[in-house]
């Protein structure tokens, strides 16, 4: 029996609860990220009445929607196949798990929303590639669900589960705020924490099989395991062309990082690779959420989204965990003990930054000048319309990229996160890297 492991997408439910009105609530991510299991949490400790229809578990109940979609013949219908289900007005909680499998599923959220009786959730994998194959087949309900993305445990949800509580967490965030230095135990502590997270990764039940044994071997399994069930997903779900090609640019991931210039090459999948044949591949995995994508930009201005280049992108694995199966079992013990060097080093805090920010809600972007000798490893737009640079160091190098963009007038703040302490020089803020859980 796996820990029960704390998550914040617990009290966002319990957010799109009180606020929502005629909307049922979509939860997307990458599979074993979690939903199913905090969905029906929710529903457990919040409702007085939980209904679940699991389309993959149970691919019977599609039948449900294969009739009208108004909402009293779907409650009938499900009332009549259901054991137990009871729906009462205002404490019900209905949930839609797997609904990719069931696009009229999908289709009924907005007459489910109208109707209002019951509070729905809806939850699914690889919801942008299957409903992209079935779109003709049903609609999707714009405007009457609100979709949000759910990811493996982030840095801090890592720490809950390791022990920290809240108020260890906001003396760290106490640190940050007032760019004090963190008692030299306290940060030689948190650094090895963040190895540890980089090594172990945020997929629940690699964290749980840890938690529960204190085996990094045993976690690896997991991690095995986990990676395999994504490269059978690619063969199950991707169409007969891209199988070979998705698993082929999935699987270049630990060379892609290993590279000085992480800028994701076709031609390390394959001798002469292009983008004609791979492209879509890349699509895929981004799609299927087992990838994120970084965009490199043009030019460091505000707003970024204006100066993206879309034949220019890295590639992070979503989850580090699984990273480490692509690598093996002696990749765990040399991140832990912090033995790596060299780009591949870099490059694998790289792609734990990726992670950190993309958990924030912070979209993914980069740059590189057009003669290539300055980069910025990450990219975001700030408040105040100007640029926030966010420069990755694995252990205490230079940073003349960072220098260089700092002396710009319209950028009035950077980050340079590295294996060290706090400090602050002008406009450059020099942080350990686990404070990347505070950025965004």
């Amino acid at each position: 029996m796996y820990r029960v492991l704390k998550r914040k997408m617990l009290e966002t439910l319990r957010a799109w609860r009180a606020s929502k009105g005629a909307e049922c609530l979509l939860i997307k991510g990458a599979r074993q990220v979690g939903k199913t299991y905090i969905i029906a949490e929710f529903g457990r400790l919040d409702y007085e009445n939980f209904v679940s229809i699991d389309f993959i578990e149970s691919p019977e109940l599609k039948e449900v929607f294969d009739g009208p979609l108004d909402a009293d013949t779907i409650y009938r219908q499900i009332s009549l196949v259901v054991p137990g289900a009871r729906f009462v007005p205002g404490k019900t909680l209905l949930f839609l798990d797997e609904i990719q499998e069931c696009p009229a599923a999908r289709a009924a959220l907005k007459y489910l929303a109208l109707d209002g009786r019951c509070d729905v959730v809806a939850s699914g994998s690889l919801l942008g590639i299957r409903f992209k194959e079935e779109a003709a087949k049903a609609s999707v309900p714009v405007g009457y669900e609100r979709e949000i993305v759910m990811g493996p445990l982030d840095f801090e949800e890592y720490l809950w589960a390791r022990g920290y509580d809240a108020e260890s967490i906001e003396g760290l965030r106490g640190f940050f705020e007032s760019r004090a230095p963190v008692p030299s135990a306290v940060n030689h502590k948190m650094m090895q924490m963040l190895r540890e997270y980089l090594a172990i990764g945020g997929m629940p039940a690699v964290v749980s099989a840890f938690m529960e044994s204190n085996s990094f071997a045993i976690a690896h399994d997991e991690q095995r395991s986990l990676l395999a069930s994504y490269l059978d997903d690619v063969a199950r779900y991707a169409e007969a062309p891209e199988r070979v090609r998705a698993r082929a640019c999935f699987e270049s991931l630990p060379r892609q990082l290993a590279k000085e210039n992480t800028k994701f090459q076709y031609s390390v999948v394959e001798s002469r690779g292009t983008a004609r044949k791979f492209g879509s591949s890349v699509d895929w995995l981004v799609g299927a959420g087992m990838v994120r994508r970084c965009q490199c930009v043009t030019a460091p201005q505000f707003p970024l989204a204006a100066y993206e280049d879309g034949s220019k992108f890295r590639l992070y694995a979503a989850d580090t965990g699984v990273l480490m199966a692509m690598y093996g079992f002696e990749m765990l013990e040399a991140v832990v003990n912090n033995k790596l060097a060299g780009p591949m080093k870099g490059g694998l805090y790289e792609n734990l930054i990726a992670c950190m920010l993309a958990a924030k809600g912070v979209p993914l972007r980069y740059w590189r000048s057009q003669k290539g000798d300055r980069e910025i490893e990450f990219v975001t737009d700030s408040s105040d319309a100007s640029v926030v640079p966010v420069e990755v160091k694995a252990s205490r190098g230079s940073t003349v990229s960072l220098n260089d963009m700092l002396e710009r007038p319209d950028v009035n703040l950077g980050y340079k996160l590295i294996d060290g302490n706090v400090g602050q020089d002008d406009k450059k803020v020099t942080l350990p890297l686990y404070m990347a859980m505070f950025l965004g």
